[in-house]
């Protein structure tokens, strides 16, 4: 499944598009440079940030690390966009993309409206709705999960699973916020009663004592690549 590309929600520099199509020659510098942000979205999925590339180089700041990249915008290796932010689209990619912003939480306070959400998350992903199968005009954001109680529906810790903003079906899965606890699980219905159950036989049910409230319903998943 396709990477989204994380970055935080008020972007610090603008997006960097890479071409690949192009005789310019470049100094060694810049060279080095070129090939420091292919390595990086290769691995990351996201093209880095001024202040990685200052770190990788040793610049005395990340203005250095703009005027770098500027020169290779001047010289048609790579492209400012200025619509989005540290999120990669390639060439033949950029007629069928379609990149919106998801804000990303730990978990959600309850209340939240959604024309609050940007503000207050941690940080914002930028995906392709055709690859994900997102509809573009779902009110949608992002959570990290934390735990194994989903495995069995192929749900592992650090993945992230985008949701959107609407009322749940049984068998969705859902994140709620049952007696002031946010949980993932999936939503069901017995004799009249919503409960949530795990999809994992080590966690029980969890039936509400006061409340339930359902928060969103998952719509995509992004996992994540463990190492080693």
């Amino acid at each position: 499944m396709r990477k989204g590309h994380e970055r935080e929600c008020s972007p610090e520099q603008p997006l960097f598009l890479m071409l690949t199509d192009t005789d310019t020659q470049l100094t060694a510098r810049q060279q080095e440079l070129l090939e420091y942000l292919r390595s990086y979205q290769r691995t990351n999925g996201v093209m880095p940030s001024t202040r990685d590339i200052q770190r990788h180089f040793g610049f005395s700041s990340q203005t250095a690390a703009m005027s770098h990249l500027r020169a290779l915008e001047k010289k048609g290796v790579i492209q400012r966009h200025a619509h989005k932010a540290r999120a990669v689209v390639f060439p033949e990619d950029l007629d069928r993309a379609e990149i919106i912003d998801i804000p990303v939480f730990g978990q959600i306070p309850a209340g939240m409206a959604a024309a609050d959400m940007v503000q207050h998350a941690d940080r914002c992903i930028s995906v392709d709705v055709n690859t994900l199968g997102i509809p573009r005009s779902a009110k949608s954001f992002a959570l990290k999960v934390r735990g194994e109680s989903m495995i069995g529906a192929l749900i592992g810790d650090g993945d992230l699973v985008i949701l959107e903003i609407r009322e749940p079906r049984p068998k969705d899965i859902v994140a709620a916020l049952i007696d002031g606890e946010s949980t993932l699980k999936r939503y069901l219905i017995k004799d009249s009663q919503p409960f949530l159950k795990a999809e994992n036989p080590d966690f029980p049910d969890l039936l509400p004592a006061r409340e339930l409230l359902i928060q969103g319903v998952m719509i995509g998943l992004i996992r994540h690549v463990r190492q080693g």
